[in-house]
């Protein structure tokens, strides 16, 4: 089916992104940022060794994840302590053990005495040592630079604008949640650097128009759990402030309770989250964009244990 086709195509954000300037404030760290597949990767110090390859995930609520491999190789010490990984969906759990970094170094910036959780971490463009999460930057404005493959550090602080190219988001479980419009219905959604896609959940899906209607055309699966993951493109616009992504080709499946603002709509932008302020700026060249189809489904790797309570979310086995 042509449908099925153009869901197969490489991901991409269909316009050319020039150089942008980003706003006015004093530049403090940068480092080079690896974009593959949208997502972001960066090199990393651990306890002044490496480098070592680790991807930025603001959809993970928590200082990082290493490796088991990693965690052997360096030593980690244990805490003793533990935690229960969920995926989107929020069906059971796994525990895992956490371990103590003596120090992460990214962008010249020190992190002391970060508690990572040891699990191994996926990345489409090939394995990775470790992830960096949304908390871990609690202090510093920052900035994910797509257009000019950089992630900045920076002290200081955002400013409203009236919803224009700043938002307020709010941030339950360490991840930052906004409000952006889907053919004209405002929504909260999920700033996902680690996502896969511009995703819907089904219920939101249910009352959409659509140029081309969904179609299954992936199986996406946890450790226990595997769904369907259908393929569509809206009847309408996504908006984010200014922004628009004309009739977007979306993501729907029931893994996500919310939308999942994924790493593939960002790569347009130079995205600032201030954690302090609770506000996240979007500046890009132009205000429409266009959206094609993932050359892959969203990869989730946190093991379920409950018996799912979706019928669409069936267990392995």
């Amino acid at each position: 089916m042509p449908f099925l086709c153009r869901l197969r195509v490489s991901l991409a954000i269909l316009l050319s992104v020039p150089v942008l300037s980003l706003p006015a404030q004093h530049i403090t760290y940068s480092a080079p940022m690896t974009e593959r597949y949208g997502k972001p990767y960066v090199m990393v110090e651990i306890n002044g060794k490496g480098p070592y390859r680790f991807i930025i995930d603001t959809g993970t609520g928590t200082d990082a994840f290493v490796s088991p491999e990693l965690a052997d190789e360096l030593q980690l010490p244990a805490t003793g302590e533990s935690a229960v990984l969920k995926d989107p969906s929020m069906q059971g759990g796994q525990r895992v053990p956490i371990v103590l970094l003596r120090s992460i170094t990214i962008a010249g910036v020190e992190f002391y005495r970060v508690k990572a959780r040891r699990h191994s971490v996926t990345g489409e463009a090939g394995t990775c040592q470790g992830l960096l999460g949304f908390t871990l930057f609690r202090d510093y404005l920052l900035t994910l630079d797509f257009p000019n493959r950089q992630v900045l550090l920076t002290e200081g602080a955002l400013n409203p604008d009236g919803e224009k190219t700043t938002l307020t988001f709010r941030m339950p479980y360490g991840v930052p949640i906004a409000r952006l419009s889907v053919n004209g219905q405002g929504v909260e959604a999920q700033l996902d650097s680690g996502g896969g896609g511009l995703s819907l959940p089904e219920g939101l899906a249910a009352h959409q128009k659509w140029d081309i209607p969904p179609v299954v055309f992936e199986t996406g699966e946890t450790l226990a759990t595997r769904f369907d993951i259908k393929g569509a493109k809206l009847a309408g616009d996504v908006k984010v402030g200014k922004y628009t992504f004309t009739h977007p080709v979306v993501e729907i499946h029931p893994a996500f309770p919310l939308v999942n603002f994924g790493s593939p709509p960002m790569t347009s932008f130079a995205i600032t989250f201030d954690q302090k302020s609770l506000l996240v700026q979007f500046r890009a060249k132009g205000d429409h964009f266009k959206l094609t189809a993932p050359s892959c489904p969203t990869r989730l790797t946190n093991q379920p244990t409950a018996v799912p309570t979706s019928h669409a979310l069936v267990p392995l086995g």
